[in-house]
């Protein structure tokens, strides 16, 4: 087993010895390049600072976008191709030192990059050489999701949780607030959660097994705790200014303040359980550990009862938004609508041709008979006409040629004994007897 794993640390040695002398010959970022390879290199050590320090300038204010790309696409790439957990967890070092020493264009360019690429998503990762490599891949995963939470963080906070300088304290006060103490319900209720979140993401990386004992573990895993005592001091401001706000919340904001709150204090637990196994390690003398305090559980009854008679929507104003009016229309008085004619108005007189006469007002037509299209009548030949009988002896004569001669005995006759089929009669004397 020994000489196996000697064999594998020279073999890798050679492959690092390789890319770099590729690195000179074949690279435009031949500086930068060779860094990567150093300080990612498979040696079970921490990055050596010389690398990082180069990787830092590399990606710093003062240098163009494009070698930021490409020093983002250097490490996304030697993490990729790697099946050796000591690479991947170096370069994920390295990752997490540039995001919280290096310049604001790293992260943001980091952000675009892991938006399209995807580069910390480590979920098959695994180095199956030996029982040590297992447990440490295990952790190697985790801590890649952690960073990768710490990127969604950024990208709903929009400021970065670590590089916030907290505020001298007031007269008074033992410390300075975090941002989250000064907050609005509605950003509280969208920051919190995502601050709960990435620390559910570092509690997940409590170290397991064999891997507690590494060395370059424990080096990154110091690297998560600093960054613990900011984030929970942020969600703890964060929580007070929730309470502060709580009982002026509508019912459906109210909900959203509960859970957080009942899952601030279950954190806290998990946290104070984390803190624990990393004070046996030998990262802990560099440490001091914050006393965490849970939310008072008696409070969760009095805001379970709030919920119960909270308002369900926002007290809006009594008069409605868009109110419409209707004002019924007057009367036309003479004096606006009706205008006399006056004298000076020429006034039409009737020419000695024209005979007035008075006009009829003409009744109304009769109601339609209703449509039966519905019924599958196309043709309307099951309308009935109510009054048929009252048209035929109004209308029979309207439009009846009556020829003179002989034939008008015979159609009178006809008209006499047929009143009710007078057009029938009509039409068949002009058949035949014309």
């Amino acid at each position: 087993m020994a000489t196996l794993q000697t064999w594998r640390k020279a073999y890798g040695a050679l492959k690092d010895s390789t890319k770099v002398g590729l690195a000179h010959v074949n690279s435009d970022f031949a500086d930068l390049d060779v860094a990567v390879v150093k300080a990612t290199n498979h040696v079970e050590c921490s990055p050596k600072e010389r690398h990082i320090r180069k990787i830092l300038v590399a990606t710093s204010a003062i240098r163009p976008r494009a070698d930021v790309a490409y020093c983002i696409h250097a490490l996304s790439r030697r993490l990729a191709k790697t099946h050796n957990w000591t690479v991947a967890l170096k370069t994920l070092i390295v990752i997490h030192r540039a995001l919280r020493e290096g310049d604001p264009t790293f992260r943001e360019e980091l952000l675009n990059f892991s938006q399209r690429g995807r580069i910390l998503q480590l979920s098959n990762f695994k180095d199956d050489s030996s029982p040590i490599a297992w447990d440490c891949s295990a952790w190697v995963r985790t801590y890649a999701l952690f960073l990768e939470e710490r990127l969604e963080c950024f990208r709903i906070l929009k400021y970065d949780i670590e590089a916030e300088r907290l505020p001298r304290p007031a007269q008074g006060q033992e410390k300075g607030y975090s941002r989250t103490r000064e907050l609005d319900s509605e950003e509280l209720l969208e920051q919190l959660p995502a601050l709960q979140q990435l620390l559910h993401r570092l509690i997940g990386c409590r170290p397991e097994g064999a891997a507690i004992g590494n060395y370059v573990i424990q080096y990154a895993l110091a690297l998560v705790l600093k960054e613990s005592f900011k984030i929970y001091c942020a969600i703890n401001d964060g929580i007070i200014n929730l309470v502060d706000k709580f009982f002026e919340m509508p019912r459906h904001e109210a909900f959203k303040a509960l859970e957080i709150y009942k899952r601030a204090g279950q954190q806290a637990g998990s946290l104070s359980d984390f803190y624990e196994v990393c004070k046996g390690l030998e990262l802990a003398r560099n440490f001091q550990f914050p006393v965490l305090r849970e939310p008072p559980q008696s409070f969760l009854a009095t805001m379970e009862d709030y919920i119960r008679e909270a308002p369900r929507m926002v007290s809006v104003p009594n008069e409605p938004l868009l109110q419409l009016t209707y004002k019924s229309e007057d009367a036309p008085s003479p004096s606006e609508d009706t205008k006399l004619p006056s004298d000076d108005e020429p006034k039409l007189e009737p020419s000695e041709n024209v005979e007035v006469s008075s006009v009829e007002v003409a009744h109304p037509p009769p109601p339609l008979p209703p449509n039966n299209l519905d019924d599958g009548d196309l043709l309307g030949i099951n309308v009935v006409a109510h009054d048929a009988s009252a048209i035929e002896e109004s209308n029979a004569l309207a439009l009846a040629i009556v020829p003179s001669g002989p034939g008008m005995v015979f159609l009178n006759f006809l008209l006499q004994c047929f009143p009710s089929h007078a057009t029938q009669v009509i039409f068949y004397c002009l058949l035949h007897l014309s």
